[in-house]
């Protein structure tokens, strides 16, 4: 027989374990280790696709043959149709052929080889990244942009500090961020991948976006931006390639109609008589020829700290930051093997260990989060209660000492080590830092204009803040302190810790401190946060307050 029905080999059981670790998470752009998850389900849709693409050939190879022998019989029998039908065996098989053999071929033709590529396709659907996915991932791109200082090209061409997986941006993903900055109302990010998708057209770049397209956009975010002239100059592009574009035609009738408009205003000041108007002499502005570091916005010297620019310790604060081998007193622990420690910023003191925590531990804490990562959550100081927010772009679990060996054996060490009890500290927190991910700056502790941050935990306020580095970061990532200049940078397997609270119990406004954007690379971090019961003696209160 002809036809025979064709099966396709199922992935199910194959795609079963990405599934499930992806069934119960969104938001897939805030967490790079959950995002790998996602490559091997696309590399299953590639084998299915593969797997239907072979059936689908299969298929077109036998019609193939079937055709190939029927043009030659046909050829050969309508030279002498008598003569071949005068052959019995002839006249018997061209009726069996057209009553038989024919609806074979027909079924063969309508036989639907895609159910297991669309089973499986529709099965995983249901767990792809969503819009918002793909707009958080388009924003994230945009602060890099921003925070980096990097230009269009430099992201689309894909030349970043570091990368190992060179990757370039065609029109469409141009088009794509510039058209997200538009449904903003960012005309200046708009206005750039506008122009950096026109770039690449006008460089012979093949793609389904058009040139009319792009300078629609780009024309009319440049008017936005007050920018009248080079707006009519790119409207006046898009007549050239489309001249009966109706918008672009009405458009370049205002912006001429502005321009003169302006013109008009520019000539009758400056026709106006200066009667009793005396000149003034412009005051020279005094400028300092440093500006002070303390003067720049909070953000501003966020972003600068990102960047490696900012605030630099004067030889003498730096000569008095040190490295020692420390043991904590002569703690039982560490008196025959004491740890490395390394002073990183005297105001606040902020100190780093070294090799403070193995790779074996590393993969065992992922191993343990991963499954259980969830987004980011900070504290609503105007509920107490816990909530998401735009500003902290990553993923989180927690994980306590009674889960896992490791863990409780990590907690001893940030006890011996602190000289600190962790009975009241709130449990590990894990967290993977997603595209672009980042958590802007913001206190550990609550500030006396939160007097319910942390009243559920019963455990009073954040003493204090350690900070496990469980990855390095190719570019990007610090953890900086925008009020004193400070930057630290993320090495695997050390970790930094600092007081929030002053001996007397008041906060320490300088540990304001924010996570910079990741530009190239994946962050882990873990962390442990401290209170205050259960330290009254192994801190005890000082006697002023900024003690």
């Amino acid at each position: 027989m002809l036809w025979k029905r064709m099966e396709l080999p199922c992935c199910f059981l194959v795609l079963l374990s990405c599934l499930q670790s992806l069934s119960a998470h969104n938001d897939f752009f805030t967490s790079i280790g959950q995002m790998t998850d996602l490559l091997y389900t696309e590399k299953d849709l590639v084998t299915s696709l593969k797997d239907y693409i072979r059936a689908e050939e299969n298929k077109l190879e036998r019609v193939k043959r079937w055709a190939d022998k029927l043009d030659s019989l046909t050829a050969t029998a309508t030279q002498d149709p008598e003569g071949f039908l005068g052959h019995p065996v002839n006249a018997f098989k061209l009726m069996k052929r057209l009553n038989t053999e024919w609806g074979d071929l027909e079924s063969l033709v309508l036989s639907d080889t895609t159910d297991g590529f669309i089973s499986n396709l529709t099965i995983q659907r249901q767990y792809f990244p969503t819009e918002e996915d793909q707009t958080g991932a388009a924003k994230a791109l945009l602060r890099l942009q921003d925070t980096y200082k990097l230009d269009a090209n430099t992201i689309s061409t894909g030349n970043l500090p570091g990368v190992k997986h060179k990757s370039q941006m065609t029109v469409e993903d141009c088009y794509e961020l510039g058209k997200i900055s538009y449904s903003d109302a960012d005309y200046y990010h708009t206005e750039l991948w506008m122009a950096q998708a026109l770039k690449q057209l006008d460089e012979g770049e093949e793609s389904t976006i058009d040139k009319v397209t792009v300078l629609d956009y780009l024309s009319y975010s440049i008017y936005q931006q007050g920018e009248i002239k080079r707006a009519l100059e790119y409207t006046l592009k898009l007549l050239q390639l489309d001249p009966e574009h109706q918008r672009a035609k009405g458009n370049v009738k205002y912006f001429e109609y502005q321009l003169e408009k302006q013109k008009k205003e520019a000539e009758e000041k400056a026709q106006k008589p200066e009667e009793g108007e005396k000149e003034e002499t412009p005051k020279k502005k005094k400028r300092s020829s440093k500006k002070s570091f303390s003067l720049i916005p909070e953000r501003k010297k966020y972003e600068m700290l990102c960047r490696g620019e900012g605030l630099r310790m004067t030889p003498r604060r730096e000569s008095r930051l040190f490295c020692r081998y420390y043991d904590n007193n002569r703690h039982p622990r560490y008196v025959l093997a004491p740890i490395k420690q390394q002073d990183e910023w005297d105001r606040p003191y902020i100190v780093r260990y070294l090799d403070i925590i193995s790779d074996e531990e590393i993969e065992k804490i992922k191993q343990l989060a991963k499954p259980r990562l969830r987004r980011a959550t900070v504290h609503d100081p105007q509920t107490g209660k816990l909530t998401t927010a735009q500003y902290r772009v990553s993923k989180s679990a927690w994980l306590t000492s009674y889960e896992d060996p490791v863990i409780e054996k990590i907690n001893e060490r940030i006890e011996a080590i602190t000289g600190l009890e962790m009975d009241t500290a709130e449990e590990l927190q894990v967290a993977n830092y997603g595209v672009g991910g980042q958590y802007e700056p913001h206190f550990d502790f609550g500030r006396k204009d939160e007097p319910d941050a942390f009243k559920e935990l019963g455990t009073g306020n954040r003493i204090a803040t350690w900070l496990f580095y469980m990855s390095d970061v190719t570019a990007g990532g610090a953890t900086v302190f925008p009020d004193v200049g400070a930057a630290v940078w993320p090495k695997k397997g050390t970790a930094v810790f600092w007081y929030n609270l002053f001996a007397s119990g008041e906060g320490d406004y300088s540990t304001r401190h924010a996570a910079c954007p990741v530009l190239v690379g994946n962050k882990w971090v873990s962390n442990k946060w401290i209170h205050e019961r259960g330290q009254e003696w192994r801190r005890p209160c000082g006697l002023n307050e900024t003690e």
